[in-house]
């Protein structure tokens, strides 16, 4: 609630000029960053150092230019015990400050002193007599004059109060791409943002519970707590789609983080476009665990059994390889023979080592060497590295690796697989029946890997045996958002991404919708390499009103998940069910009657509908636009492509059509219920699955 001190109007002057005076230390920030490349550029270093440190400079100038506009601060704390006793500090998304060595005028909202803006109780003051708010115009682009208003908590008195500015904020309408929340951050969320590096972390979230801005704040919490150890390795940001990474987009830009990559899986793994299509059996059975085994066999395969069988005593049976009587290299005067039995049982200890593909064909080379080596050095004495260099690339040495480790490509290995009914038999013996098998090769074969048609699922195998082949780009933490909908191949294309990084995995069961989606995050984080990684449930939402809630409770019911039901900390909001003989022409209606009010409008319907529903809308003279627009007024969705997108009034077209279109379609009309931030209007002829 607004403070009805009588100073009111003195304190917001008083705030409006410290604002005024971080602005004009902002744009001095700005332009030394700036100076700094300039100068930087003409430090007495060595080449390598003069480059290294003139792009951090870069860089940093770079991202305070990209800051974008806004308010500099949203909160304040006033100190009455603790270490900061009798200090005073405003909270926003940056540290400000007129010099380096000079007291900050704006903390940043991850600075350590920050969390008790977040943490700090009635109950637990932590040292606060006064924790006070800011309420800003909406769309403020940082002029002091839109600061509007502010309210206190007298924490040291013992005073608590709901805070109407965090109300309204959580409530503003939906127009644009999503916002931070660093504002408006709870207690639980801040636990999970500031959860420590070297932990993974998965978020069972209700919907409007924040999760996706939990995992966003707690990317740029990682960037700033362990900048170098980040940067190192990297952040990757992974989302369903294009769509709905467009509409997160601007998150991290605005809590001061440029630069991050933000992915999809698919883009992440693209060896190839994507110019195929599987049928649903066929893409079920390549996102299939089991898979994984099956490419393995089939990669290795490539190495003969011959090659490893003399070290065990076997006796061969399939025919001789260039070097089953034995390795013999002319080095001058002299010849340097590796006999058979040693090659197979070198062969064999590095297979034993399942070391990637590649690093083990490099691995049977160093040894062969090395073998010649010690006879050479038994005769001749130590030899130079030239020698040894030679030996390794002679011709002898590479025609014995191509015979028993031949080099490979991913796409020779999966092309062969798909194409060759007894190649794929002899790999997938015992792990797929005759009928998977079926499912798997291709209809038609192309002449060569070449001229395939790779589909999606066909770049996930691909990158499960280039993993194989040689370890993938590594990042030092990876936010994985939507994850209830990603396969166990899927999962080890992430896990192969992290192998010594941290995970943070947003998502909800009850969201699933893909055929392969997970029914708990134990398997999940299984396949993720993360099977210890703490699983955290957020209930309550601060985004959907109590009434959608409501109803989308009835239909969680139905859902073969366990997960808790959510609740709404919000009172307001409005429901309503229209059931129409005419779905188009109500559909009209009810858009013309959102539309009269303030913010955004999404009009999701079934896949099948959607180009039905935006004519008849056109025709009505109201102007759409699509999902990959977030800042239009009104968009037209098709309900598979509505998962992560938030709209203030949303009109769901016929649920009975968005459930029977697929076979998790009760999820996706789950999903689609829990857009609305205000306003949710069903739309129906047909009789309602919940």
């Amino acid at each position: 609630m607004t403070s009805p001190d009588p100073s009111l109007r003195d304190s917001l002057r008083l705030e409006r000029a410290h604002h005024d005076r971080c602005r004009t230390a902002l744009a001095a920030m700005v332009d030394g960053a700036v100076e700094h490349v300039v100068t930087g550029e003409d430090v007495s270093a060595s080449g390598a150092d003069a480059e290294v440190l003139g792009y951090r400079l870069r860089s940093r100038a770079e991202e305070m230019r990209e800051l974008p506009e806004g308010p500099l601060f949203f909160g304040r704390l006033d100190f009455e015990g603790g270490e900061h006793e009798g200090q005073s500090y405003r909270i926003g998304r940056l540290r400000i400050s007129e010099h380096p060595a000079a007291p900050p005028l704006v903390v940043d909202w991850r600075a350590p002193v920050s969390r008790v803006f977040y943490q700090a109780s009635a109950g637990d003051p932590q040292g606060v007599a006064v924790r006070r708010r800011f309420g800003w115009a909406p769309g403020s682009r940082g002029e002091s004059t839109d600061l509007t208003g502010l309210e206190d908590e007298h924490l040291g008195r013992g005073e608590s109060q709901v805070s109407e500015i965090v109300a309204r904020e959580i409530e503003r309408p939906r127009v644009g791409p999503m916002r931070d929340i660093a504002a408006t951050i709870q207690p639980e969320q801040d636990d999970l943002v500031r959860g420590d590096l070297a932990e993974s972390v998965c978020v069972q979230g209700a919907p409007g519970t924040g999760k996706t801005a939990v995992g966003l704040h707690r990317a740029a919490y990682l960037l700033y707590t362990h900048p170098q150890r980040i940067r190192r390795g990297g952040l990757l940001i992974l989302g369903p789609n294009r769509t709905f990474l467009s509409y997160i987009a601007a998150v991290l830009p605005a809590l001061g983080e440029t630069g991050v990559r933000q992915s999809t899986l698919l883009e992440e793994i693209a060896r190839h476009p994507v110019g195929g299509v599987d049928d649903e059996r066929t893409a079920v059975v390549k996102h299939d665990e089991r898979m994984a085994e099956v490419l393995r066999r089939a990669l290795y395969a490539r190495v003969p059994a011959e090659a490893t069988t003399e070290a065990a005593g076997e006796t061969r049976t399939r025919p001789k390889t260039p070097a089953s009587g034995g390795l013999t290299l002319a080095d001058g005067s002299y010849r340097w023979r590796v006999p058979a039995r040693e090659l197979a049982r070198i062969v064999a200890d590095v297979r034993a080592e399942e070391p990637p593909y590649g690093v083990g064909r490099e691995r049977v080379r160093s040894r062969v060497v090395r073998s010649v080596q010690l006879q050479a050095e038994r005769r001749a004495g130590p030899q130079p590295n030239a020698w040894v260099q030679r030996v390794s690339r002679s011709r002898v040495v590479r025609e014995y690796l191509d015979a028993v480790w031949p080099r490979v490509r991913p796409e020779e290995v999966v092309a062969e697989l798909l194409s060759d009914r007894a190649v794929l038999a002899a790999a997938a013996e015992g792990l797929l029946d005759a009928d998977e098998q079926k499912a798997l090769l291709w209809a038609r074969s192309p002449r060569s890997w070449k001229s395939a048609r790779w589909s999606a699922a066909d770049l996930v195998l691909l990158d499960e045996v280039a993993g194989l082949v040689e370890h993938p780009q590594a990042y030092g933490h990876l936010v994985v958002d939507e994850a209830q909908d990603l396969s166990p191949m899927e999962c080890r294309a992430i896990a192969r991404r992290a192998p010594f990084g941290s995970l943070t995995v947003l998502g909800d069961l009850a969201q699933g919708t893909t055929p392969w989606a997970a029914r708990t995050w134990d398997t999940t984080l299984r396949h993720l390499g993360r099977p210890d990684a703490v699983v955290v449930a957020l209930t309550t939402g601060f985004r959907v009103p109590k009434a959608v809630v409501a109803l989308a409770n009835r239909l969680l019911a139905r859902l073969d998940v366990d997960v808790p039901a959510g609740r709404s900390s919000r009172g307001d909001g409005e429901l309503r069910i229209r059931e129409a003989t005419d779905v188009l022409d109500a559909v009209v209606d009810a858009v013309r009657d959102a539309s009269a009010r303030e913010g955004s409008v999404g009009v999701v319907a079934a896949d099948a509908d959607v180009d039905r529903v935006r004519r008849a809308l056109d025709a009505a003279g109201i102007e759409t636009a699509g999902p990959d627009a977030p800042a239009a007024r009104v968009s037209v969705v098709p309900a598979t492509l509505v998962k992560g997108l938030e709209y203030d009034h949303v009109v769901a077209v016929e649920p009975a059509a968005i459930a029977a279109a697929e076979e998790r379609g009760l999820h996706r009309l789950y999903v689609v219920l829990t857009r609305a931030v205000s306003r949710l209007e069903v739309v129906h002829a047909r009789p309602l699955p919940f």
